[in-house]
């Protein structure tokens, strides 16, 4: 596998030794996680590592938590978003309300379905940040409720699709999150998984007499990657991965 790929450095200590140095850029990620798994954490390391380390600008694209909380919580870890935001270093979306739209919405006359105008909203909206701000890493913080309004598998592919094109067309390296449906190794794979370019899951497992958070790389375009469940922590400092560590003796 060539090494010549350009890459953006993850943040996460011991991740990009698994991944030959970082993600591809302008490739889209998915993270898939529990909840607590660690998903928006991970996210927000993405973005304040590469304006801290490569002054790289970055959007937030949040569809679960207001601004002011994700802010208050992500300065536990040492993450100052306000500072960051003020600069123009960092931007942030908030599409919370597109969870709350109700069944139609009315466009001058023509009433459209909830879940067509939600995707259509959210990828104008990042479209028009990206012409303004010009990152060059994007999160997408989660997709979960806004997939659930696709019941339908075949919509549900079109608009993970569409998502997904509309991301790469803005050339940055792009993080989406989603939750964890099922847990395990033998775990059901996801439509998303078939369409992202690279894959990460966090889950815990039970390891003896206790749970252990393991990280895997289910897959990744562009680079060999270490797909071998690896143990990871979350510390006062983000997210650590021990890649030279196993899950199972």
């Amino acid at each position: 596998m060539s090494t010549t790929t350009d890459r953006a450095p993850s943040g996460i200590p011991g991740l990009d030794e698994m991944i030959g140095g970082g993600f591809p850029r302008g490739r889209v990620i998915l993270l898939l996680g529990e909840p607590g798994a660690g998903k928006t954490i991970f996210a927000s390391q993405f973005l304040v590592s590469g304006a801290k380390t490569g002054n790289e600008r970055g959007l937030f694209v949040c569809l679960e938590e207001a601004r002011v909380h994700l802010y208050r919580e992500m300065r536990l870890f040492g993450w100052d978003f306000t500072r960051l935001e003020n600069q123009g270093i960092i931007s942030f979306i908030d599409a919370t309300p597109l969870r709350l739209l109700p069944e139609k919405v009315k466009v001058g006359d023509v009433a459209i379905d909830r879940k067509d105008f939600s995707m259509l909203s959210l990828t104008q909206a990042i479209s028009r940040e990206v012409s303004r701000l010009k990152p060059s890493r994007i999160t997408v913080d989660s997709i979960t409720s806004l997939m659930l309004q696709y019941p339908d598998m075949v919509q549900r592919r079109a608009a993970i699709f569409d998502l997904v094109g509309a991301l790469v067309t803005t050339g940055a390296t792009c993080l989406v999150t989603s939750e964890l449906k099922s847990v395990g190794l033998r775990r059901n794979l996801e439509m998303e998984e078939f369409l992202a370019h690279g894959v990460i899951v966090l889950q815990s497992l039970r390891v003896g007499g206790s749970f252990t958070r393991m990280l895997q790389i289910e897959k990744m375009r562009e680079t060999a990657c270490d797909t071998q469940p690896r143990p990871y922590r979350i510390t006062e400092k983000g997210i650590e991965v021990y890649p030279g560590e196993t899950v199972f003796r």
